[in-house]
């Protein structure tokens, strides 16, 4: 068997790594040779991470070729388009269907007016033999917990790889956080079913800060740990320390929807939506 390639990317923050060490590892446990790379030093809640795992009985090189992944695994839109080159000719493309603008676009948002690449499933269908656009981030917070969107991704990824479910579970049992295994697994197996779907008929896509919109503030109190990242960033003062140091929102009609809170908070505790906020376990505020 020639070696498979796998290509992972997204941002800092989206569990990409962990995903690229379940796949070696479920990989490993088929008994094949791996080898695996990484570019991660940027990545910090908002920074490119990819990752590249090449598997089979004799592996010469950790690195994807261009043009040579089987499948490309993107965990969000614009990374699904930056990584494109390494996807083979007819290879497998999945992409968790989320917009997450980069901090740094947000900064002077008054007077930005690059909008976000279009999702269109479409436009790439001409470079891949499959093209999977799935809700991964929905369907996980379904689950319990937004953050178990890699392994809904990774579930759909298996669909197109030689691994079979018991390598991937024990794998998953291993690398994901304690507590977490079954939900993890759960996860998986709903990627593996999970189907295409329209970027329009998913939630709180479209934001863009040049637009007026009703803008949603919520906060996770039991994820959040009141570090003030999100005060010191919101270009609105819409959020601020109150004199116990807890987060509370104080100004919601001022949001913009730059969602910098959003993408630099550390603990996925922030959720920015248009009109009625979708509900988060720990309450609101």
């Amino acid at each position: 068997m020639s070696a498979r390639g796998v290509v992972l990317a997204g941002v800092g923050g989206q569990g990409v790594v962990l995903a690229s060490a379940v796949l070696a590892e479920a990989a490993l446990q088929s008994d094949f040779e791996v080898k695996q790379s990484e570019v991660h030093g940027m990545a910090q809640r908002g920074g490119a991470v990819v990752s590249h795992i090449r598997y089979g009985e004799t592996v010469a090189s950790p690195v994807v070729p261009l043009a040579s992944a089987d499948v490309l695994a993107a965990f969000e839109w614009a990374e699904a388009l930056r990584w494109m080159p390494y996807l083979a000719p007819r290879g497998a493309l999945v992409v968790d269907a989320r917009r997450i603008v980069p901090p740094g676009a947000c900064k002077d948002h008054r007077t930005w007016g690059v909008p976000y690449p279009a999702m269109d499933a479409a436009t790439v269908a001409d470079r891949a033999a499959d093209v999977l656009l799935i809700d991964a981030t929905g369907i996980a917070a379904g689950l319990g917990n937004p953050k178990a969107a890699n392994s809904v991704v990774m579930g759909a990824v298996s669909r197109f790889l030689d691994i079979a479910d018991v390598a991937w579970e024990k794998a998953i049992t291993r690398f994901v956080p304690p507590g977490t295994e079954e939900l993890n697994i759960a996860a998986f197996h709903a990627g593996q079913e999970a189907g295409s779907v329209r970027p329009e008929d998913i939630p709180d896509l479209g934001l863009d800060p040049i637009e007026e919109r009703n803008y949603r503030i919520q906060v996770d109190h039991s994820w959040c740990k009141d570090c003030g990242i999100c005060p010191t960033v919101c270009p609105e003062f819409c959020l601020a320390m109150d004199h116990a140091h807890r987060l509370v929102v104080v100004d919601e009609a001022a949001c913009i929807g730059c969602r910098l809170c959003e993408a630099l908070c550390p603990d996925f505790a922030i959720r920015i939506s248009v009109g009625e906020p979708a509900a988060m376990s720990g309450g609101a505020s």
